[in-house]
């Protein structure tokens, strides 16, 4: 008799495929965009070709026009992010290991959470003026939560086991932290800082499109306003880099902090 063996396909979601895939499928998708808008079938006006994009970019860059609000806007946001996860890693590391701060923290934590931060951009622009310290606060306002709830939900999953152990051998509170919660932890961490990054570009063109005169959220309204769409497009592709490079930024640290987590 014949043996039959049934294999689910979810065995095989975690095999790899070659990188050239990805390159592939973005050179695919350009080449129809680039073809779409050629044949006329959608006017310049409402989506500009590919190589129109590329060329505003190159000359806004060639222009210092990119450079410039680049640069704004990486102030803002670099300042913004560290404020937002110093206080939202404290917060939950604190309150991981505090019964008392726990109860004191997580309830407003857990309440403010799902306001919406852009809501209340106004409110911070009438409260700490117009200028730079109410960009940088509402980021870091929108980091701070993903970053204390993810955190807090780590060192909370921390095998109770290694704590006892470590007692056992009489290790301090910041060696305990250090050595067991924080490695234990670590993962969890990140993945909050990856919902934060995400959060923190999504303010940081709120914030630039409402009260800021440069900046790429204030470029790409002023184009959007002019209707100079490939110029604008530009800036959307700007704002897809710095994303793409706080991925990538992410990705490498946690490899170099926790190796053993991917393996």
């Amino acid at each position: 008799m014949k043996r039959y063996v049934v294999q689910n396909k979810m065995t095989r979601w975690h095999r790899t495929v070659p990188a050239w895939v990805s390159a592939a499928a973005v050179f695919v998708l350009l080449a129809l965009w680039e073809a779409v808008c050629r044949s006329g079938l959608v006017s310049p006006l409402f989506l500009p070709a590919p190589t129109d994009i590329a060329r505003a970019l190159f000359e806004m860059a060639a222009g210092g026009e990119i450079g410039e609000s680049l640069a704004a806007s990486l102030s803002r946001i670099l300042l913004g992010f560290a404020a937002g996860a110093v206080l939202g890693l404290a917060v939950g590391l604190v309150a991981g290991t505090s019964a008392l701060a726990d109860r004191v923290a997580m309830p407003l934590v857990n309440a403010l959470y799902p306001i919406p931060k852009i809501a209340l951009l106004p409110l911070f622009v009438l409260w700490l003026g117009i200028g730079e310290l109410s960009k940088v606060t509402i980021i870091a306002m929108g980091v701070f939560f993903p970053i204390a709830m993810n955190t807090y939900s780590g060192v909370k999953n921390v095998d109770p086991l290694l704590i006892k152990v470590a007692v056992s051998f009489r290790a301090g509170w910041l060696y305990t932290m250090r050595c067991v919660v924080l490695p234990y932890a670590l993962p969890m961490i990140f993945a909050g800082f990856r919902i934060a990054a995400g959060t923190a570009l999504l303010l940081l063109v709120a914030a630039e499109m409402i009260a800021a005169e440069k900046g790429i959220g204030a470029l790409i309204l002023h184009y959007g306003d002019l209707m100079i769409t490939d110029r604008l497009m530009a800036g959307v592709i700007v704002l897809s880099l710095l994303g793409l490079l706080f991925h990538v930024a992410l990705t490498r640290l946690e490899k170099r902090l926790i190796p053993w987590h991917r393996q």
